[in-house]
């Protein structure tokens, strides 16, 4: 589990990479970025920074050059707005979210595509053996 520190740190670092994008970035070929997640190294070292890119995959392998190229500025500027004795290094994936949900939906509508055909068999259906099967004591 990470310290409080290291989660003020990261949580820190999400809002200055955020804020440097939208203003000092001025690559063609950054599309529409969502910063998801930070993670810090519990020695402040190293930052990982998970993102999400709207559009194809086009946009999303133009988005990881953009990023890539623009990492030695985001990092001065999150030395620069930190403070720290020693500025963590950045690293940037690609979060696999949008992939997850959209799988987690396919499974959803197998399960009530299912469902359905299972409703459907047991309209007609009859219960094996009498209608009452315990026995009656008389």
């Amino acid at each position: 589990m990470a310290s409080n520190r290291a989660l003020k740190v990261a949580d820190r670092i999400r809002e200055v990479v955020a804020h440097s994008l939208e203003t000092r970035v001025k690559d063609p070929r950054l599309g529409f970025v969502t910063l998801t997640d930070v993670r810090v190294t519990g020695d402040l070292q190293q930052a990982s920074i998970f993102y999400t890119v709207m559009g194809d995959d086009a946009a999303r392998i133009d988005t990881a050059a953009a990023l890539s190229s623009a990492k030695g500025m985001l990092r001065s500027e999150v030395g620069a707005q930190l403070g720290l004795r020693i500025t963590p290094t950045i690293e940037f994936f690609e979060d696999g979210l949008q992939e997850t949900a959209s799988a987690m939906n396919d499974l959803m509508a197998q399960v009530r595509a299912r469902d359905a055909e299972l409703a459907k068999i047991r309209e007609g259906a009859k219960p094996a053996g009498d209608a009452d099967p315990y026995k009656v004591r008389e």
